[in-house]
């Protein structure tokens, strides 16, 4: 039985599990590429020595080198790989060389008969740099082929992935997504991205992803084809793909190259290795450049390997503990290209932020202004919009800043604070409502104030320029949405004085009474 369950999300991403004839996968999960006619690690090498439980390998290449003989004995055991086998159909030598030997009838049911577990159909890719017209075309043919496999496939225990096409067309992105995702696939797959990603071009990686996965049926798998670079492996997922693939590990080991989770290294310029997989263990840089070609081929892809498996696990355990988006800002700082698709991610908060976990299990960490795009912030800033009013009591506005510890929220204290501003205005207290502003989330009633996460946060202080913009918008939002008399802002020495900077020469300098915050023995005594 196919099935796909989901156990654990963040962000777009998910921990799920994957379940085909030949075993369960667990998702997210890389699927080396294996070339029947050119084996550098051999596909039993990656189920005794990595683990891995699943790989992709090219049916139209199988075809053409075993034929009959993949038949007979099956992809499994013409790889010798007892586990999750997925095939794709030949369409990269078609993005690559124009055209294939085989038909799409002929692919599907080859796929069939070599006994593959994950197929694909015979899809024609978008490419890149190509016009609309082609882009189009490669979108209606391979819709067409699509709906051939309904009468095409004689088994119904194989598992079949419906390809999106259309490049950096988005429109035609978006009617590939919708239009193969009325049929009856069980994964979908982005087609035509490596030429984006060889080129760094993660901010429209970005857009293509998001279009085809908000467009297609969010539950089942989605794949994104040629994707075999650590690098990114954060960012995708957090993207929402579930399985992705490459031969870059092999690929970049021929051309002597050493992957990390931050980027290429070329192994000439390595004076040191910086991992502790078997294979750096084992040998020093110069070791391995006088090594015999192939026997450094075999090491390096080895150890490229290593680094691809660590990473995906150190990106499950961060969906696990609910710290995925603290680990892919931290990794986007590896490239510029990276930093700027994670701060491309505004355009689709609200969407990021429907499909997000309200609770998790530990608090937040922000680091600069980039955290304000977080699902987080977005869901506190229209919530508070549209299902939060002052209480009707309220005449008094007094909005208290956060001290990095947060202890202007303790009650004994922030009421101490209220009477003292009080009695000096001569104004009653008993009108008086209390909200705490604090970078990112802005405004937070003190109703609000312990509840996760407007608690369960920290945030490196002092906040740059950009946040402390957000927080005095969202500070004049408030305030228009609401029907205070009076509104005092206190300060302190610091961010917040920069703040009441911003209204001090503003339309707003005569509505917000700005005051310091009454530092008074008794407060004293209880920040310190």
């Amino acid at each position: 039985m196919i099935e796909f369950e989901v156990s654990d999300k963040d962000l777009l991403a998910r921990i799920g599990r994957f379940r085909t004839k030949s075993g369960t996968v667990e998702t997210p999960i890389f699927l080396p590429v294996i070339n029947p006619a050119r084996e550098v690690v051999k596909p039993r090498e990656l189920w005794d020595l990595f683990g891995c439980n699943a790989l992709i390998t090219n049916a139209y290449i199988v075809k053409k080198y075993f034929g009959e003989k993949a038949k007979e004995r099956g992809i499994h055991g013409i790889l010798d790989f007892p586990g999750v086998v997925m095939t794709d159909s030949g369409a990269y030598q078609i993005l690559a060389y124009g055209s294939v030997e085989v038909t799409n009838e002929e692919i599907i049911r080859y796929q069939e008969e070599i006994d593959t577990d994950i197929a694909t159909i015979l899809d024609v890719p978008t490419g890149w740099g190509v016009s609309s017209d082609h882009a189009k075309y490669t979108v209606d043919e391979t819709l067409r082929r699509a709906k051939e496999l309904e009468n095409l496939r004689r088994r119904m225990d194989i598992a079949w992935v419906g390809p999106i096409q259309g490049g950096c067309f988005l429109n035609l992105v978006a009617s590939s997504a919708r239009e193969i995702g009325n049929l009856p696939f069980h994964i979908h797959a982005l087609g035509s991205p490596t030429p984006v990603m060889e080129q760094y071009l993660f901010t429209v990686l970005v857009d293509m992803v998001l279009t085809a996965k908000m467009n297609a049926p969010i539950n089942r798998p989605f794949h994104l084809f040629g994707a075999g670079h650590p690098l990114i492996f954060p960012l995708i997922v957090v993207l929402g793909c579930d399985i992705f693939d490459s031969a870059a590990y092999s690929l970049f080991a021929r051309e002597n190259r050493y992957l990390t989770d931050y980027g290429t290294m070329h192994l000439k310029d390595l004076e040191y290795l910086p991992c502790s997989c078997p294979v750096c263990v084992k040998y020093e840089p110069r070791d391995l450049m006088e090594m015999p070609k192939d026997e450094r081929e075999k090491n390096l892809s080895m150890h490229n390997l290593y680094v691809c498996f660590s990473e995906i696990r150190r990106v499950k355990q961060a969906i696990s503990e609910g710290r995925l988006w603290e680990y892919v800002e931290m990794k986007s700082h590896a490239h510029p290209s990276l930093l700027q698709a994670l701060k491309n991610l505004k355009k689709y908060s609200e969407y990021i932020e429907k499909h997000s976990p309200q609770i998790k299990k530990r608090g937040l960490f922000f680091f600069s202004s980039i955290g304000l795009i977080r699902p987080e912030v977005t869901r506190h800033v229209k919530r508070l919009r549209e299902r939060y009013s002052p209480p009707e009591w309220a005449k008094i506005l007094i909005l208290i800043p956060d001290l990095e510890a947060k202890n202007t929220r303790r009650r004994g204290l922030y009421r101490k604070i209220v009477s003292a501003i009080c009695k000096k205005a001569g104004l009653d207290p008993g009108v008086a409502h209390v909200c705490f502003y604090s970078p990112p989330f802005g405004v937070i009633p003190m109703e609000l104030a312990e509840t996760y996460p407007l608690y369960q946060y920290e945030y490196a202080y002092p906040p740059d320029i950009e946040s402390i913009k957000h927080v005095a918008h969202q500070i004049l939002e408030y305030i228009n949405r609401s029907q205070y008399t009076t509104i005092i802002l206190l300060v302190e020495d610091g961010w917040s004085r920069d703040l009441a900077e911003i209204y001090a020469n503003g339309p707003y300098r005569d509505k917000i009474k700005i005051e310091r915050l009454p530092l008074t023995s008794g407060v004293k005594k209880i920040i310190s």
